[in-house]
């Protein structure tokens, strides 16, 4: 054989070459006449890159547009040009005429409240009171339901304020439209309902429907108490004749203790921004994911079709075609094909936005910006583009290389090899390619960081699994059932799948592994691990003289377990040791800290069960400078301690403090818990509140809440299950999102499955003709194939389940510093649809090659 190979070579030595013309127009005249022949052994190939393509490109455009819609809609949902906000206190006659003289200023006030039909006995509802001026919106529009004007339906007629309401306010209260609703010690009567708050979307996290009023009719309510939890917001309106950068540099300086909180319309909603850009992130990590599974079924489709075109490419060898000629041919191919499926996923992720914004509507509070974003395009192009040359490049030179007798050989007996050291080099360089694109395209380039080197251990970790099993199964026992010893076999002998099967499918598993088990422990956070310890209820906005009786009311209640009550102000960190936040380097796990006002507490002594990390508490007598007990985890984030210094603004003066220890904080028990508690003095001489947790036996919590704020018109309940049933029903919107995106991962794996499948079908079929002509009924036959395919999947499945504990356990504990609870329900179900798909697959396969008649396959070999 080799001495015709080299005559061969050496008598068609000119043919090729001299065609060739420097080898680049010739390999495109192949490779056209190749693609003539049809996408046959390219359409996995096709799907895979689509699939990938289309989760990039349709996460990148729909986060664009919705962003973009947020920037757009900036004044509208903020309220103004510019907000400033005060907790506790309003703006000083001072500060207000310096605002009128430079600016429109519309003032709006914001604070919890109950609202109560007047029936005897009738339901309490905690609200969102929202105080609105004669200039209310400044920008946007209040829809109204009957249609009509919102000063008008605001206005006292009667005697009575107008109030304009959330639709699930009147079910709850079951009350209708013109009938009448306490609040505090004022009345008011439901003029409309509230279809459309156009600043809604600004706002934090609501624990209440809004209840809209005028601003005049606040004082009537009597809620309006020194220490109470109102916010005060003056939105600004200055068009384009005044920069924005300019007035906040002016309020700085003319006012510089004011302690408001400036906001412009780059800032419109920042909690929800930031929220985007996370779960942008999330979700292009996960996509990426999915390509990188469509890069093994790539790879997959490459080599299938190669193996295919053993006997052409052995031909062109022997006829002088260079190994730079056929890596040209193919190449081009694939580039080819490569980029119709690029462009394929690239429209369905561009007409991703259109699809999303028609079926959330106007659930944000905003309109995403429809249109055309090159950049998220251009970049899901780029990682296709990358992908189908990183993934090809390994069938690709190593088909280059192998000599024309041992690709002669293959057709029997496939043989194995790898890249020559440019090819390897090739392959390092596309691959550093690929990698350094996901991290630099990232909003968090440390966590892509994490993602790629996790998504290289990964691939590693398959491969060495799939060589672990391989090498495993040559080497155990031959069992004497025919089947199981059949299934062994075919695990490992020559162009077995077990290589693709592992690596394609243990990928997808492995993201829906991390996902179940992170999905399933933000809920058993929220729900199921609710403390057996913790309240009932919140009680906020007591006054001081309201204490000694509000604690002896609730010692006359039946059914109460425990009482928890302390004093309660605001104020913000406006310096660290001297510096000022925005000089800090902050790390992203604490910048909470800084974005706006946090709660503020004192305390003589320790509390039971708060344990010290570094420093003392302060003698229960201390009457000195002040001092504070920081959190641990923000102080040791800081790097912070004892005796270093905190400038804090309380009620617009900056106070310094002094931080005396460090100590744990477990905010998962929802009591009562504070990032900094002072020492006696300071806080005790500040106008303030007290808030309350009340533990009590169910059948007594309804009785506990109408005790209350009917004693107290002023104090608000919060009911801590139906907060937490909010936050779950959020949750549950991200999590159908991210398991959307997910599936996409696991569809690229059953893709990459199916396409091993079929590029192994060919050897099944003659496999299963052999064994039958040999005496194996078709039971036994087809029982050998489903253990084969059914101990892959299991091998499989465990394995993705071991590495997706571990990215959960990773995503969990240092990205979103959340407790981790391995929840083996969703690792055990993902453990048999793994092999129920792997089984499925193999017995569609195998099912074709038992009906193959033996004669005519017998005759053409």
């Amino acid at each position: 054989m080799t001495t015709l190979e080299q005559h061969a070579g050496r008598s068609g030595a000119g043919s090729l070459d001299a065609e060739s013309g420097g080898g680049l127009p010739l390999a495109l005249r192949l490779a056209r006449r190749e693609l003539r022949g049809g996408l046959k052994g390219f359409r996995i190939f096709l799907a895979c890159l689509t699939l990938g393509v289309a989760a990039i490109a349709g996460v990148g455009s729909v986060s664009e547009a919705m962003l973009q819609g947020l920037q757009r809609d900036g004044r509208i949902l903020l309220g103004g040009d510019m907000d400033l906000r005060l907790t506790h206190v309003e703006a000083s006659a001072e500060q207000q005429d310096w605002l009128a003289e430079r600016v429109e200023v519309s003032s709006v006030s914001e604070m919890r409240a109950m609202a109560r039909g007047l029936d005897e006995g009738s339901r309490r509802v905690l609200v969102e009171l929202k105080a609105v001026d004669n200039l209310y919106p400044l920008y946007g529009a209040v829809r109204l339901a009957p249609e009509g004007d919102l000063a008008a339906a605001l206005a006292r007629q009667d005697g009575v304020w107008g109030a304009v309401v959330d639709g699930n306010l009147l079910r709850r209260l079951d009350v209708e439209l013109g009938e009448l609703v306490q609040i505090g010690d004022t009345q008011f009567r439901v003029s409309a309902v509230l279809e459309r708050e156009p600043d809604r979307t600004s706002r934090a996290f609501t624990l209440g429907p809004t209840f809209m009023v005028d601003r005049a009719s606040l004082p009537e309510t009597n809620l309006v108490q020194p220490g109470s939890l109102i916010r005060n917001h003056y939105r600004l309106r200055f068009g384009d004749s005044l920069s924005a950068a300019d007035l906040r540099q002016d309020l700085q300086e003319t006012f510089p203790q004011a302690g408001w909180r400036i906001r412009d319309t780059t800032e419109a909603a920042p909690g929800i921004g930031r929220f985007i850009d996370r779960l942008t992130l999330f979700l292009t990590l996960v996509g990426l994911t999915a390509l990188l599974v469509g890069g093994v079924g790539v790879g997959n489709a490459v080599r299938s079709y190669l193996e295919g075109k053993t006997g052409t490419i052995a031909t062109m060898k022997c006829l002088g075609a260079p190994g730079r000629l056929i890596f040209q041919v193919y190449m081009t191919q694939i580039l080819v094909l490569a980029s119709l499926g690029i462009v394929i996923g690239l429209l369905i992720g561009g007409l991703s936005p259109p699809v999303v914004s028609a079926i959330i509507g106007d659930t944000l509070g905003w309109r995403a910006e429809l249109g055309i974003y090159p950049l998220p395009l251009i970049t899901a192009a780029v990682f296709g583009v990358l992908t189908a040359i990183t993934f090809s490049l390994w069938p690709l030179t190593r088909a280059q290389n192998v000599a024309a007798a041992s690709l002669f050989r293959d057709l029997i007996t496939p043989a194995g090899g790898r890249p020559d050291r440019k090819g390897l080099l090739a392959l390092l360089v596309f691959g550093g390619l690929l990698a350094g694109l996901a991290v630099v395209t990232a909003t968090d380039q440390m966590l892509a960081l994490y993602f790629v080197i996790g998504a290289i251990g990964a691939l590693l970790l398959f491969r060495l699994a799939a060589q672990g099993i391989m090498a495993v199964s040559r080497r155990l026992p031959r069992p004497r059932r025919p089947g199981l010893r059949l299934a062994l076999t075919n695990l490992h002998r020559p162009g077995a799948p077990t290589g693709s099967v592992v690596m394609s499918l243990g990928l997808g598993l492995t993201v829906l592994v991390a996902i179940a088990l992170i999905e399933g422990n933000l809920s058993r956070q929220v729900q199921q691990s609710l403390p057996e310890e913790a309240p009932g209820f919140y009680f906020i906005d007591i006054q001081p003289d309201q204490v000694a009786e509000f604690d002896r009311l609730i010692a006359g209640l039946e059914g109460i377990e425990d009482i928890q009550r302390v004093p309660m102000l605001r104020g913000r960190i406006s310096a660290v040791n001297g510096v000022p936040p925005e000089q800090l380097v902050i790390p992203p796990d604490v910048q909470w800290i800084f974005r706006g006002d946090r709660g503020l507490t004192w305390m003589r002594e320790q509390r039971a069960g708060d344990e010290l990390t570094l420093g003392d508490w302060w003698p229960a007598d201390y009457d000195g400078p002040p001092l504070v007990s920081l959190d641990d985890e923000v102080g040791r984030a800081l790097g912070l301690g004892p005796g270093d210094k905190l400038s804090i603004n309380i009620l617009g003066r900056d106070v310094e403090v002094t931080i005396a220890n460090l100590r744990v904080v477990d905010w998962g028990s929802l009591t009562i818990n504070f990032v900094m508690v002072f020492s006696p003095g300071l806080l005790e001489q500040a106008p303030q509140t007290h808030i309350a947790t009340v533990r009590a036996a169910p059948e007594a919590e309804d009785a506990l809440e109408i005790a209350v704020t009917d004693r107290f018109i002023n104090v608000s309940s919060i009911r801590v299950k139906e907060a937490l049933e909010q936050v779950g029903e959020l949750m549950g919107h991200i999590a159908t999102a991210v398991r959307a995106i997910a599936a996409v991962a696991l569809a690229a794996g059953v893709l990459v499955l199916a396409g091993a499948v079929a590029a192994g079908h060919h050897r099944r079929v003659y496999d299963a003709v052999v064994l039958k002509v040999l005496g194996a009924t078709r039971r036994v036959v087809a029982q050998a194939f489903l253990l084969e395919y059914g101990l892959l999947g299991l091998v499989t499945a465990a394995i993705a389940s071991v590495i997706g504990t571990g990215a959960a356990y990773l995503v969990l504990t240092e990205i979103m510093r959340a407790p981790f609870v391995f929840l083996p329900d969703s690792v055990i179900t993902t453990a048999l649809l793994a092999t129920a798909i792997t089984v499925a697959f193999g017995f569609a396969g195998t099912w074709r090659a038992l009906g193959q008649k033996a004669a005519p396959l017998l005759r053409n070999e």
